[in-house]
């Protein structure tokens, strides 16, 4: 499945509404830290792995395009 995710910060909150998700995180944008805490909150709220969770675009952006794959 392919999820546009739009990052939020200083919140921590999920919501899912379709293929669009709406994460909050508490790290800050800086050496990836954000997007560590991102693929983990995914991976928990999917039940899946963190090496089944690629970000295909916006690594430097508030707006990604991630890919999860399930078995």
């Amino acid at each position: 499945m392919i999820y546009e995710v739009e990052v939020k910060f200083r919140k921590d909150f999920i919501k899912i509404k379709e293929n669009k998700v709406l994460v909050g995180l508490t790290s800050k944008p800086e050496k990836g830290k954000a997007n560590r805490e991102l693929l983990m909150k995914l991976a928990k709220h999917f039940k899946v792995s963190q090496s089944q969770i690629r970000i295909l675009s916006g690594l430097k952006s508030t707006r990604k395009i991630v890919e999860i794959i399930k078995n």
